[in-house]
């Protein structure tokens, strides 16, 4: 059996040279990070044991917090306000709609599709049908955001899109948060009426609370040290998301909406704030990526993928549509031009970083286990599928609606 440390290294190397190599070919660092993991997955590599990859919740809650402490570290209020209109309804209209038409096609197509052969019983569709699709909102703005940079885009389409995929991460962790309480009323038989119906906002509520407040003490803790070490900055933030997460963990509140909450209130009322995330993304961001990337993959089980791969390419199909569907109808509302309302679903296809995490995090959860290890490998299916083929597309599209420079 390999040391553990040795295994930290390999996961660590293996990560970043395939994140290199991906980016070489103009695919995000993040399909590299979770070809590693399948290259490493004990499940088809003996490298590894099983038992190390079952034993990495540690990292991968920690690595969670510093996603959606980042992720609410893009809720800028008067950012919000200079996008106007047009950003917001479709991003409201593009996360629902992709979050509705996933859950729908489930109920309605899965059953039929899987048979009666499949490990689901009839009475898990519904709860499997509001996980998948409160997962289905999330895009990945890394891979457009690449896909920008490369070939210089610029236009209104391409402000759209950057727009949009900066803030439906946020509906993405707020539709999970209400999907995980009503799929584990019907998990456990709860009736739906009274007491039970508010839970899910109560638990809610208590998690924007604790991450108000451990916002507060962030902002006022960097206030009164008023230290220029950056290392001294990264310490203080990591043990500040560690005390959210947990104590909200030990309050039974979500844990993500926590660490989100505390990022919009650092982001909002902190005045250092842009130094505050350019230190975080420029000394700890690819290591926590790299990590949390490459063990999600190895977490992938090749039997229940192959088991589920028509319920992958319903998510990938009914995603895609859900978010058309909605951009266009956002975009009709706001009165957008006929470019925006066209190819902006182009660059909202890319998907990753933290609908992986919701994902091993409902893994996590026991009242889930009869559905999670089909959720996870539905879900990290479908992102290698998303980071594969959704920069393509967002090259595509931008390149249709006249962004691109001619020579791209």
């Amino acid at each position: 059996m390999l040391e553990p440390i040795l295994v930290i290294g390999l996961i660590l190397f293996g990560g970043f040279l395939t994140g290199e190599l991906c980016m070489r070919f103009g695919l995000p660092k993040v399909t590299g990070y979770i070809l590693a993991g399948l290259l490493l997955n004990p499940r088809l590599t003996p490298v590894i044991p099983v038992d190390f990859v079952d034993h990495t919740d540690l990292v991968t809650n920690i690595s969670l917090a510093f996603i959606t402490f980042s992720v609410g570290g893009t809720l800028l209020m008067s950012r919000i306000r200079k996008l106007g209109k047009p950003i917001i309804l479709i991003t409201l209209l593009e996360a629902e709609g992709a979050f509705l038409f996933v859950a729908a096609s489930f109920v309605l197509i899965a059953p039929w599709l899987l048979g009666e052969h499949s490990a689901i019983t009839a009475t898990q569709f519904v709860p499997l049908a509001l996980l998948l699709g409160s997962l289905a909102a999330p895009t990945d703005p890394s891979a457009t955001l690449a896909v920008v940079h490369e070939y210089h885009a610029s236009g209104e389409v391409t402000s759209t899109v950057m727009g949009v995929a900066a803030f439906d991460d946020i509906l993405g962790i707020i539709n999970y948060s209400l999907a995980v309480g009503f799929a584990a009323m019907f998990v456990l038989h709860q009736p739906l009426q009274g007491q039970a119906l508010l839970q899910p906002l109560v638990k809610i509520g208590g998690s924007l609370v604790i991450g108000v407040l451990f916002g507060v003490i962030l902002n006022r803790l960097i206030h009164l040290i008023r230290r220029e070490k950056e290392g001294v900055l990264i310490t203080l933030v990591f043990s500040l998301l560690a005390l959210c997460y947990g104590v909200a963990g030990t309050l039974h509140s979500d844990e993500l909406l926590s660490t989100m909450t505390m990022g919009v209130v650092v982001t909002n009322f902190n005045p250092h704030r842009d130094e505050i995330f350019q230190i975080l993304e420029r000394y700890t961001e690819e290591l926590v990526f790299v990590l949390f990337f490459t063990l999600s993959a190895m977490h992938l089980d090749f039997t229940v993928l192959v088991a589920n791969l028509p319920i992958i390419g319903v998510f990938v199909l009914f995603r895609a549509l859900g978010k058309w569907c909605g951009s266009l109808l956002g975009g009709s509302l706001a009165h957008s031009s006929p470019a925006v309302r066209r190819f902006t679903v182009g660059g909202l296809l890319p998907q990753g970083g933290i609908v992986i995490g919701l994902a091993l995090l409902i893994r996590q959860n026991p009242d889930f286990a009869g559905l999670s290890e089909i959720l996870v490998n539905v879900i990290i299916g479908a992102t290698v599928v998303h980071e594969i083929v959704g920069p393509v597309v967002s090259k595509a599209a931008l390149k249709m609606a006249g962004e691109l420079p001619s020579s791209s």
